[in-house]
């Protein structure tokens, strides 16, 4: 378990810091993340990589010389923000675009994709790759819904050493894509992982038994066997990763293959090294050459005792990507000529920081500052709500995903309500109060919830505006709007178990309450009633999206964690509205 904490809430915060601290000719910390500390070459691609904390040396200990220049750094099991994202990359690129690589988890997609548009958008070109490589996540026919685990830093490592040697950007995303393409991995686990301040295991398996098809977020397996000996662990890791070649590979036979041997977080070096004997002589006898292989913790899950293999079928233009020299904190190879540390000038392109811009909010009637408190009072009950169930939400989270959706939600409600706090006090109307809610929510939060509530939050805030009285009609329509942009984003429908099963349901019931001319608090206890039902319904439901496809079977019985959430949010800001937003 993870012993070592202060308060669970700050420690991917306090983990950066102190990793910056450590590798200061290396890393320098920006918000979002880390970049590299020294000097990139005008107008080379930059790499930047990113996703939750928990996985060291990914995502931060691979920023360095022949390899990512930064990574953007969420919370513990959750991806980093937009904002983050975008952060980082700021940092990072020197004018040859960048190149956002990252593990194909949803939280991911829907924040570097945003990134991505926002960078775009301001004239810094920039394309995005999420990392496909786990086999036991889906099918091969679909491999493009596979996630992300060892197989990134195979694919980071080849995209930089391309952008090193000074590749266009459409070149080091080719590359990128070629490696991807070429990695499969595979892994087994003998226990799950304990996140900072919990009590028990993500997940446990019997004695006598491991879990095989596993995740790097504390996902349970896709199945279950009896524990191995070392020689027969890897001969099913080599069996299985052998037994679904690449497109252009017809025989292991005469291939030289990239090799990964990943211990994901209590398995120890000396164990890896007995596995990694049998491996080594099965590839052999397969006709496989290695090259390069590396053997130890690269992408890891806190305490997880786990093992992964993975293999990239190299070609003539990837092998010397694989091989090029690289210097970061966590993964050293062949001799880098160190660049020159980089200054950074405080007054060169500087951007406000979020807390500059918080000091001042657009005008308001008094109206709609009187809405802003009543709104700013549902988010205060929404906080305290999801603070007393935030346990109860892991649990349910744990069952097929990776147990964080509690804390994910406190991180995000916290910031959520302390940002409209401070824009209430400012004077902010209820547009603007639910907007600095939104964007901190998703700041904080990061993941796909994240996300998804600061684009709820975000489209309800408009509805209402800053300057008309609100009524219960125009709650009405931001909650309807709210709905179709979560599926708009989250490309998620009703029947796929998320939290648009309890969305849409109530979204209608309070659009057609208030239609027919109920007040709003008359209305919303209807729609409540209606999010109540139809989360609980999710129980008999597969899910068809997240991190919880994998293990649909698992879920069967237990309602969706964030259809769930919502429910209980929606039941519990009822009692909250008062005449300012009443329509009479």
């Amino acid at each position: 378990m993870t012993r070592l904490s202060n308060d669970p809430a700050a420690f991917a915060d306090e983990a950066l810091e102190g990793f910056a601290a450590a590798h200061p000719r290396r890393v320098r910390q920006v918000p979002g993340g880390v970049v590299r500390a020294t000097r990139t070459a005008p107008g080379q691609v930059a790499v930047v990589v990113g996703g939750g904390s928990g996985h060291y040396p990914a995502f931060s200990g691979l920023v360095g010389q022949g390899l990512a220049h930064g990574a953007a750094v969420g919370n513990v099991f959750a991806s980093p923000s937009a904002h983050q994202v975008r952060q980082v990359a700021r940092a990072a690129e020197t004018g040859g675009g960048v190149l956002l690589a990252y593990g194909n988890y949803a939280g991911d997609v829907l924040h570097f994709g945003q990134a991505a548009a926002l960078l775009t958008a301001e004239g810094i070109p920039t394309r995005t790759l999420g990392v496909t490589d786990d086999m036991s996540s889906a099918s091969a026919d679909e491999a493009h819904k596979r996630r992300g685990v060892a197989g990134d830093l195979i694919v980071f490592k080849t995209a930089a050493a391309a952008a090193e040697a000074g590749q266009p950007l459409d070149e080091v995303t080719r590359i990128a894509e070629l490696a991807n393409a070429r990695t499969r991995s595979f892994g087994v686990a003998f226990s799950g992982c304990t996140l900072p301040g919990a009590g028990s295991p993500l997940f446990t398996v019997p004695e006598g038994r491991m879990a095989v098809g596993l995740g790097i977020h504390g996902e349970p397996g896709m199945g279950e066997r009896p524990v191995p000996t070392a020689d027969e662990a890897a001969e099913l890791l080599v069996a299985t990763v052998l037994g679904e070649l690449p497109d252009g590979v017809a025989s292991p036979r005469g291939q030289r293959a990239a090799v990964i041997l990943n211990g994901l977080g209590s398995v120890k070096y000396e164990e890896l090294f007995v596995v990694y004997r049998r491996v080594a002589q099965l590839l052999a006898e397969a006709g496989v050459e290695a090259v390069d292989p590396e053997v130890g913790e690269l992408v890891t899950s806190f305490d997880m005792a786990g093992v992964s293999l993975t293999l990239c079928w190299l070609t003539d233009e990837l092998e010397p990507l694989w091989t090029a020299p690289a210097d970061a904190p966590a993964y050293r190879k062949g001799t880098v000529e160190a660049a020159d540390l980089f200054v950074p000038d405080p007054s060169a392109g500087a951007v406000p920081s979020a807390e500059a811009a918080e000091k001042t909010v657009p005008p308001a009637t008094d109206d709609s500052r009187a809405a802003a408190r009543t709104v700013l009072a549902a988010l205060r009950v929404l906080k305290d709500t999801v603070g007393v169930h935030a346990e109860e939400l892991g649990r349910i989270d744990a069952v097929a995903g990776d147990g964080d959706h509690g804390i994910g939600m406190q991180r995000g409600s916290t910031g959520a309500y302390e940002a409209a706090v401070r824009a209430e006090t400012l004077g902010a109307g209820a547009e603007t109060v639910l907007h600095r809610a939104a964007d901190a929510w998703a700041d904080r939060a990061g993941g796909t919830s994240g996300a998804l509530w600061g684009v709820m939050l975000r489209a309800v805030g408009t509805a209402l505006g800053d300057t008309e009285r609100p009524t219960a009609q125009a709650v009405a329509a931001g909650v309807a709007q709210a709905a179709a942009d979560v599926m708009e984003l989250g490309k998620a429908e009703v029947g796929d178990k998320t939290m648009v099963d309890v969305l849409v349901p109530f979204s209608y019931a309070l659009m057609a309450a208030t239609e027919a001319g109920q007040p709003l608090a008359t209305a919303w206890d209807a729609a409540a009633h209606s999010a109540t039902a139809a989360a609980e319904a999710t129980a008999d439901l597969l899910p068809r999206m997240g991190r919880a496809r994998p293990h649909a079977e698992k879920s069967l019985g237990t309602p969706d964690a964030g259809a769930h959430s919502l429910a209980l949010i929606v039941r519990a800001v009822h009692g909250v509205f008062v005449p300012t937003l009443e329509n009479h």
